[in-house]
């Protein structure tokens, strides 16, 4: 737990702040290691590892972090729908022994597995693809995923990258669409709040945006913040997310969203405040921050 005594705590973050960042146990190509690394040669001080539906990163994540003098925020981005639309909901310092969110991640990762399956047999009537080719690009312990089927199309020559894969084979348009399970993004909030958590949601105003309704229930439901630097969210968008963060003083974050080599973004190509992850903090109550140690 964080330690009681704030003065023991760092005052300021040594360094630029990224809260949302994917490493190879769920949708990213590098180990947590290697992500720590990357964000450490970007000049990063504080970094999240946010992997979808999955805490297996956090112990790689972290000892890696602190021995570079950076300080880790233990992080996930949780799987949600709203009707048609995924929701990404970023949950920050959660118990993640809480049972229901355990159950929840669980059901959430099984379905995505015997949904990659079922996209690959839809795949496999019209193009050379097996599942043993998506396995061969999936990392043990990762939660299998549209990207890895992406890296497989890329790895058999039928696509050049992850970019065409989704713009093409992936995309729903092309009849090989299958949904997978998720909560709605009201259970997700209430998750994550029960475990101690806070939720923050992801690129809200990008390509699936969220309806102003939807926000405001969420709000409602205990959302701690909305991550409004992001690439995927418009100009508009952003000034629109502004608006409601001041209107019920909300957390805002920017970030990421870093992929490694399967996205072109970079880290620490937006960043949060400092005062912003201080309140996550403040907030969080189901695991600490591991900071570095100082005078080594």
């Amino acid at each position: 737990m964080t330690d009681a005594d704030p003065t023991s705590r760092p005052a300021l973050f040594d360094g630029p702040i990224d809260l949302h960042l994917h490493s190879n146990r769920s949708d990213g190509t590098e180990d947590p290691a290697v992500l720590v690394e990357r964000a450490a040669q970007e000049g990063l001080g504080t970094i999240a590892l946010t992997d979808h539906d999955t805490t297996a990163g956090w112990a790689e994540a972290a000892a890696a972090a602190t021995a570079r003098g950076m300080t880790f925020i233990p992080g996930m981005e949780l799987s949600a729908k709203d009707g048609w639309r995924s929701v990404h909901v970023l949950a920050y310092l959660f118990d993640p022994t809480d049972p229901d969110l355990v159950a929840e991640t669980a059901r959430i990762r099984d379905d995505r597995i015997g949904r990659a399956e079922r996209i690959v047999r839809n795949i496999g009537r019209d193009y050379a693809l097996r599942w043993e080719d998506v396995l061969e690009q999936t990392d043990p312990g990762a939660t299998v995923g549209r990207p890895h089927i992406a890296d497989a199309l890329v790895a058999r020559g039928i696509v050049r990258d992850r970019g065409e894969a989704f713009d093409g084979i992936l995309h729903p348009r092309q009849g090989y669409y299958e949904a997978h399970y998720a909560p709605d993004p009201l259970t997700a909030i209430e998750l994550v709040v029960a475990a101690g958590g806070v939720p923050v949601i992801a690129h809200p105003a990008g390509r699936e945006r969220m309806t102003d309704a939807t926000l405001r229930r969420l709000i409602d439901a205990g959302l701690g913040g909305l991550e409004i630097d992001h690439r995927e969210n418009t100009a508009e968008g952003r000034a629109w997310l502004r608006g409601i963060a001041a209107e019920h003083d909300l957390i805002v974050t920017g970030s990421s969203d870093y992929h490694g080599a399967g996205k072109p973004n970079v880290p620490g190509e937006n960043t949060t405040d400092p005062a912003m992850l201080q309140r996550i903090i403040d907030r969080g109550s189901g695991s600490a921050p591991v900071y570095p140690v100082r005078g080594r």
